[in-house]
């Protein structure tokens, strides 16, 4: 049709207009969710990636460390594969962006990647498989890429990727979100968490366990990665969020350290401090560890920067010690704390 037209002659074609009115646009919330989401982690400093929904069982088989049996899964077989490494569909979106990442990895003295897409896992019953969507992340590499004024950079470690999650999740404004340490096969014991909000957990992150490493052509540098239920993790962002107002009064900010057992997580600490603190508590950061012989055996010096600040006015010096002296002793009753001097 578009060569008889160009040879009959556009100009000679009557123009037509529409019959009717265009119809309304309605918009896809979970399409633009999740485009909210890539645009986020774009910001981050993260690069998109789209890799291929059908892999090789051997291939999804290194995520399991050697030595130990990985769980048999069924897998949607392909019946005429074009090649073995493409002959069944994923169940892991985590090895398919490892995979970029291995493929990449002597390329560039940074990487960060995420991808967005669908696992396929099979039902018992069912012809079709259950496509579930997973958001993963994977860093590798310096912190900061060499430059002119940027001598020496180290490399990332389990805590730049916790503060990308903690960053994307404050963007979403997603409520209630706490991390708790997790052992499993794919990650480092003691480099990992789990992320709830509430009591459901949304995802999983940390350094890649040594010897899963070992079965990537890794360089030196640690991986870093993190898998996610996307549905689970976008039907928890709420739709509105409250707002205040930029404060005119100043702050009040002040540090302490507290000595508390080895064992004691910072989220368990810091949550009583704010939930201690009240509204008058703006804002709680760690922002130094201490361990020695000054300190004792088994105890670590947790150093807490607080930030006092009302809305109606400026607090006074009685007002700021009376909240401190409260969060000291509830640390002192509920966990043992002991202020350091």
């Amino acid at each position: 049709m578009e060569e008889v037209a160009r040879l009959y002659g556009y100009d000679n074609i009557p123009t037509t207009r529409l019959a009717d009115s265009l119809p309304p646009a309605h918009p896809n919330a979970a399409t633009e969710l999740k485009d909210r989401l890539s645009d986020l982690l774009a910001q981050l400093g993260l690069t998109e990636v789209i890799t291929y929904r059908l892999t090789a069982v051997e291939r999804e088989a290194r995520l399991t460390p050697p030595g130990q049996t990985a769980v048999a899964q069924p897998y949607v077989m392909l019946q005429n594969p074009l090649t073995p490494e493409r002959s069944v569909m994923r169940r892991s979106l985590l090895s398919s962006v490892l995979e970029v990442l291995e493929k990449n990895i002597r390329l560039c003295d940074r990487l960060a990647f995420f991808e967005i897409g669908p696992v396929f896992l099979p039902v018992d019953g069912q012809d079709l498989p259950v496509e579930q969507n997973r958001l993963v992340l994977a860093l590798s590499g310096v912190r900061e890429l060499p430059a002119w004024d940027v001598h020496e950079t180290k490399t990332m470690d389990f805590f730049d990727l916790k503060g990308v999650v903690e960053a994307l999740l404050d963007a979403l404004h997603v409520p209630d979100v706490h991390y708790q340490s997790v052992e499993g096969i794919v990650f480092h014991p003691g480099k990992s968490a789990q992320v709830l909000v509430g009591e459901q957990v949304v995802g999983v992150f940390g350094e890649l366990h040594p010897q899963v490493k070992e079965r990537f052509d890794f360089g030196p540098a640690p991986i870093l990665a993190a898998d996610f239920d996307l549905e689970a993790l976008l039907a928890l962002v709420p739709k509105a969020y409250p707002t205040e107002s930029v404060p005119t009064f100043p702050p009040v900010k002040e540090d302490i350290a507290v000595v508390v057992d080895e064992s004691l997580p910072n989220e368990h600490i810091e949550g009583l401090i704010r939930q201690t603190g009240g509204k008058m508590l703006a804002d709680v950061r760690l922002f130094d560890i201490f361990r020695g012989i000054q300190i004792g055996a088994g105890k670590k010096s947790m150093a807490y920067n607080l930030t006092y600040q009302a809305l109606d006015r400026t607090l006074t010096d009685a007002e700021v010690a009376q909240i401190r002296n409260k969060i000291v002793k509830r640390l002192e009753q509920e966990l043992g704390a002991k202020l350091r001097s």
